[in-house]
């Protein structure tokens, strides 16, 4: 058996004592840790020095556990002594002052070989209500464990001791509806339930959990509309990957703790709220993929904390992005606004985000050239601006366009061009399908001596415009698509 409670490895891992939470910043960038501060100072890992012999586990709550143990096939449990003097991992006590031990958090599941909670048998296993005879508990975790019998989550938990703070059934399969009984849990700090297959509604009772610092129902199929939650104490909320509808909720702007903020992947509808820029404190917001609407608030210039902002596959189309946005962004790594339809040019401002790691501004509708700014993006490790109607030369230097490799796309933006002669080609790989520029100027040079002889001549202005950094892809006889060279011509010179 493997001996002891949670390692201080294992801590930071798993939500137990110690709730700690990856936030996927663009496929994982940093850890929020949540501590349950009311909780974790006092949790043991073995019998402690000082208390005598005669100290041992209250009797009742001795038969609770090896029940609990029992329903999720863990029979051996029945010739266990004394299940908190004998360090059995997952099992977590503390004692009293009469030289008594109170169970206070019980851990299941193979998280990894340095978390090894007791395994359950996923065909029969099942959560017992002798949980309830355990008044001091605080936590309950199970992970994988009902995978193979798919049950719902039981409404008894809700009449769990006014002790307990953090509920995690992640990945067992339960189905059904979320037990309204939970609200029950006023001292609730943890409620998470991602990855399962639980359908309905969230249910209104959930606003009762007043003291809640992470409430992530992700990954499920829950529909309606959110509640509208006023957290004060909420850091993460992840209600990401369902079939939620409706507006984002205004009311959310009240939880002013929040760190991380995460709706994707739902049907969300309508603007997003002006509130949502009152989260001073917020990191991370993802809203992408919804049926979200133009425009993009400038309240959301306010969020200078903020890490990552994730707006991408909402069609806000005939959309523009405020321009002095990001002034207030300043800490921005991640910025993906990609697949949005949005149209008129690439904010300048961008250029001066010095910590941004991550830009997709990729399939949208942006036009004019790639501002100068861009070059000072020293920390991109990733660039796309493909799928776009831009134009004008790429501006970037070969070192920058070394470093960034594959991950710059610029493609699909056939008044792109790149000036090889200049900068040179070697190492640079992110050039498919775009022009070289020389050979862009020799077919506009060619295209202009045309027009000239067949209309008699154009305007000075126009046929004084100087023959640079123009665009690929100049469609002779298109009258429109000449005038946008003629103008390309002239943002090349500022």
């Amino acid at each position: 058996m493997v001996a002891s409670a949670l390692s201080a490895t294992a801590a930071a891992t798993v939500v137990v004592a110690v709730v700690a939470v990856l936030v996927a910043v663009c496929r994982g960038e940093f850890t929020v840790v949540v501590p349950d501060s009311s909780s974790s100072a006092a949790l043991v890992n073995a019998p402690q020095t000082g208390l005598s012999d005669r100290a041992r586990t209250d009797p009742a709550e001795q038969r609770a556990v090896q029940e609990v143990m029992a329903a999720t096939g863990n029979g051996w449990a029945s010739g266990i002594a004394d299940v908190c003097r004998g360090r059995w991992h997952g099992i977590e006590c503390v004692p009293d002052r009469g030289e008594v031990y109170h169970v206070v958090s019980l851990s299941f599941g193979a998280l990894s070989d340095d978390t090894a909670f007791p395994a359950c048998d996923a065909a029969r296993a099942t959560l017992s209500p002798a949980v309830l005879a355990l008044p001091h508990l605080r936590s309950l975790f199970f992970y994988r464990c009902f995978t193979a019998n798919p049950q719902p989550v039981p409404a008894f938990l809700g009449r769990l001791g006014p002790a307990f703070r953090s509920l995690v059934l992640r990945e067992n399969g339960h189905v059904g509806a979320i037990p309204p009984e939970l609200g029950n849990l006023t001292a609730l700090r943890v409620l998470d339930l991602h990855g399962n297959n639980l359908t309905s509604a969230i249910p209104a009772t959930v606003q009762s959990l007043a003291h809640l610092q992470l409430l992530d129902l992700s990954y499920n199929q829950l529909a309606g509309e959110v509640p509208p939650f006023k957290f004060q104490h909420l850091s993460i909320l992840d209600l990401s990957h369902n079939a939620l509808q409706g507006g984002v909720p205004a009311s959310l702007g009240q939880c002013r703790s929040l760190l991380k903020f995460d709706l994707s992947q739902n049907r969300f509808a309508g603007t997003i709220p002006d509130a949502l820029g009152d989260l001073s404190d917020l990191i991370l917001l993802d809203l992408s993929h919804n049926a979200l609407s133009g425009p993009i608030p400038a309240a959301l210039g306010r969020l200078s904390s903020l890490r990552s902002l994730i707006l991408g596959d909402n069609r806000m189309q005939f959309t523009t992005v405020p321009g002095d946005i990001f002034a207030g962004l300043r800490a921005l790594t991640t910025l993906v606004l990609s697949g949005m339809g949005l149209e008129g040019s690439l904010p300048e401002s961008i250029g001066e985000l010095g910590h941004l790691r991550v830009l997709r501004l990729d399939n949208n509708e942006f036009t004019g050239v790639i501002p100068a700014s861009f070059r000072r993006l020293e920390r991109a490790s990733e660039l796309r601006v493909d799928g776009n109607r831009l134009v004008g030369p790429i501006p970037f230097g070969k070192q920058m366009m070394w470093r960034l490799g594959k991950k710059l796309r610029v493609g699909g933006n056939e008044g792109l061009c790149y000036d090889a002669k200049q900068q040179g080609l070697e190492g640079v790989v992110a050039l498919a399908g775009v022009a070289d520029c020389d050979s862009v100027r020799s077919r506009t040079t060619q295209h202009l001596g045309g027009r000239l002889r067949n209309t008699g001549g154009l305007p000075a202005a126009a046929a004084a415009a100087p023959s640079v950094g123009v665009g690929a892809g100049v469609c002779v006889g298109s009258w429109h698509v000449f005038v946008g060279v003629l103008v390309s011509l002239h943002l090349a010179r500022l």
